[in-house]
């Protein structure tokens, strides 16, 4: 199914707004770089060499349709934009208002040059996902792809973005490592019982000392059923599995007694 705009974006793809031509779009891009996201601008590709390929294009065509195909008058929020897009194309779905936040001003940079490029009306500001109650409103879809594994205090994110911004629908991604299935999970265990944690399919967090992929900022790896486990921790109720580390959610409510027992953690206001 064809998004609605998507026709009249993709004709603002292929021709750069009159101020820019090409050639200046390019110098641009690579004064902007090194580029994570690989993007079309008008021709001009950003990442042409990247290690994944067309990417998050390649990733995106795997669970496009799982995400609303007309999104007119809604709102979104992406958390961790980086070069922008998920959020052009939320616009490119009819998006009233999108919003991309970042904690990166390099990444910030490159995404108002994508949308200015395509001519998408975007919001960009610097703030990280520990920062989203400074915003101030939910939106109808947030998108959080991309970043879990980046973080120190990943479940406390996931807890900021139920209680601050998310209003109906998150879709997740993170990367995965270790057993793609996932145990059936007892309410309790005797504190004796120490078997389920050696088995594979049990919820596992794998932390990284030091770097992964050389990476620094790679922290923690999750297999799927830790996946699962903390987004329903959260209050996300899994709607939709359509790519293997990309989630559909729909906000719930945790577990009250879980949430009693086990109060959540807010940041506290910055001055």
């Amino acid at each position: 199914m064809t998004p609605p705009a998507t026709n009249a974006a993709a004709r603002r793809d292929q021709h750069p707004p009159a101020a820019l031509s090409r050639e200046e779009i390019r110098a641009r891009v690579a004064a902007l770089g090194p580029w994570f996201h690989n993007l079309d601008l008008a021709g001009v590709q950003t990442a042409p060499d990247h290690f994944l390929g067309d990417y998050p294009a390649v990733k995106w065509r795997g669970f496009r349709d799982a995400v609303p195909a007309d999104l007119t008058g809604k709102s979104v929020l992406d958390i961790g934009c980086n070069g922008g897009f998920y959020a052009i194309e939320m616009k490119r779905r009819g998006a009233a208002r999108v919003l991309g936040i970042d904690a990166d001003p390099d990444y910030l940079a490159q995404a108002r040059f994508a949308a200015e490029v395509v001519g998408a009306d975007i919001e960009f500001r610097r703030l990280s996902v520990y920062e989203v109650g400074r915003i101030g409103e939910t939106f109808d879809v947030v998108l959080f792809m991309g970043v879990l594994y980046h973080l120190r205090h990943p479940l406390l994110a996931l807890d900021l973005i139920r209680a601050h911004v998310a209003r109906d629908l998150l879709v997740f991604q993170s990367m995965q490592r270790g057993s793609a299935d996932v145990a059936e999970t007892a309410e309790d265990y005797d504190f004796w019982q120490t078997e389920p944690f050696d088995r594979p399919d049990f919820p596992r967090l794998h932390f990284v000392e030091k770097r992964y992929a050389g990476d620094p900022t790679n922290w923690w790896v999750p297999n799927r059923a830790c996946v699962e486990a903390m987004l329903r921790s959260a209050g996300f109720a899994i709607a939709a599995h359509p790519e293997p580390e990309v989630y559909v959610c729909r906000c719930t409510e945790p577990d009250p007694a879980v949430v009693a027992e086990r109060p959540t953690v807010t940041m506290p206001e910055q001055p």
